[in-house]
This record gives C-alpha cells, structure tokens and sequence, in this order.
C-alpha cells in the first residue's frame, strides 16, 4: 500500500502546498510533479467533467510523481465517488457542501472500512490501491483507508452556525472556508468582503485551530498569504489550472493586439481577479 504523503505531513505538524487542476489530463500532474514544490494536487472535480478511466490515470500520475493526490466531490456522491477515487489512488478527499453535523460523519464514513470501531463504509475491493488482487481485504487496506484525509468545506450558513459541533466529529482533519458560497447562502452573493463573510471566515480559521484541525486557505496567488500565515495558517492550495491560462490568455491576448493595431492598451493589463477562482 502506498504512503500517504499528505497524512505524513499533517501528523508531523508540517505544512503543506497544494495546487488546483480541473482538467483530467494526468500530464498537468507530472509537469505539478517536476515543479518540484507541492505536497498534492487537488482534482476539483465538482466543477469537471470526468470518467473512471480518468481517476485510474491521475491516480498512475500521482504515484509517478511522489505526489498525494484530493479530489473535491460535490454532495449527494460523497460515498460513491470518494470510493472511486480512493480505488484509483486518491488519498484525501474534500467535501463540498456541509451543513450538519450527519453531513460531517457521513464525509468520514464514505472513506473508512466497514469494521468495527471506524463507523465506516467501505467494502473490499478490486481496485488499484490494492494492487487489483493483491491486497484487497487485507489489514493494509483497512489501515491504508483510516490513513485517507478527510477535508470539508465550510461554505454555508448552517455550517458556521454549528461550526464547533461539524469540526467536533472525529476523523475531520482539513477545513476549508468557501466565501463565494458561503455569502450567496447569506444572500450577499458576489459580495466576498463582506463584514459578515469576513468575520466567518475568521472564525473558521479560529475554530479550527483551537480544536486541532488544519485550516487551509485557496489563493489564486500568494499575494495574499501574509494574512493568514500571521494567523496561524500553515496549509495553502494555490492557483487552478483554468485560471492560470486565462490569466495568460487574457493579458498577452490584449498586449499581442496592442501591438498589432498600433493602439495602446488601456491601463495596465493585469489579471483579473474576479472571485476565489
């Protein structure tokens, strides 16, 4: 069974850098790989389209690599698609969508072995992390999956309402705040400085530190680290694969037609930054 590399850096109390990809294809993961600075690559795969096969050849990618690999999965699939996922060599999962504190077990639950004393899930299975027929059943596999990380989101109101209680559930290790859901579900949609989304956002942070969770922070540059890290912040998954090309696409797109219509461009053509992602 393969080393978790997230699980060894969490429990060392170490820090950890991720980056985002919605594309499936698993070169994004080797060149991630030869970047030679990241702990793991998130596939954010509630907002991509995507096959098994897929999950089968990022997972072969991630091992290439040295690389602990997450997916993000949308709710209503959360046993379904986690149990692929971890078939196919995810090792952390992140939950999107919290709201209870059932919500929070049931997060916990899709990932572990249906055995005594886990409250899990999971039967056996002839899947890759196993090595197809290898070890499947064995004590590897249980201890491999009470090794898988369990990550949510906290993004909406319920959520925070409750947040000491959601975070109380044992098996919970990473946190993640989602401001752009979290202030539509107030009604303040699109308005991410909001006071209320702030203040929220602080608290989750706060709380989890308090009860010994990881909190970590999604950036689309590190421009913004600084405040985070003065709170205690050692977790940070930065920049998204969409984004960093349109980024690109945008700016030398406005510079290369600057050039060739002889006009200059308007102000300084800068990435947009239009919300989280």
């Amino acid at each position: 069974m393969r080393v978790n590399r997230l699980r060894q850096k969490l429990n060392a109390g170490e820090p950890t850098i991720g980056t985002h990809i919605l594309s499936s294809w698993p070169t994004l993961v080797e060149l991630i790989g030869d970047a030679d600075n990241y702990d793991y690559v998130e596939f954010t795969a509630e907002y991509a389209p995507f096959t098994m096969h897929d999950l089968d050849n990022l997972g072969r990618a991630f091992e290439l690599k040295n690389l602990a690999g997450m997916i993000k999965v949308e709710q209503k699939q959360y046993t379904h698609q986690a149990m692929r996922a971890i078939g196919s060599g995810f090792q952390s999962v992140l939950f999107a969508d919290i709201r209870t504190v059932a919500d929070a077990e049931l997060c916990v639950a899709a990932v572990r072995a249906e055995t005594p004393g886990t409250g899990g899930r999971l039967g056996v299975g002839m899947r890759r992390d196993v090595g197809t027929v290898l070890q499947g059943g064995s004590p590897a596999y249980v201890d491999a999956l009470n090794e898988v990380v369990v990550a949510i989101m906290v993004e909406k109101r319920e959520c925070v309402d409750d947040l000491e209680a959601i975070l109380s559930v044992p098996g919970i290790d990473m946190v993640q705040f989602g401001s752009s859901d979290y202030s539509m579900s107030l009604g303040l949609t699109g308005q991410r400085s909001h006071p209320d989304v702030v203040k929220a956002e602080r608290k989750t942070i706060e709380t989890a530190l308090r009860l010994g969770k990881h909190p970590r922070v999604e950036l689309a540059d590190i421009s913004g680290a600084k405040p985070y890290l003065e709170m205690g912040v050692k977790h940070f998954c930065i920049g998204w694969d969409v984004r960093i090309l349109y980024d690109w696409w945008r700016t030398n797109g406005a510079g290369m037609r600057a050039m060739l219509t002889g006009e200059a461009a308007k102000g300084e053509i800068t990435p947009a930054k239009t919300g989280t992602y």
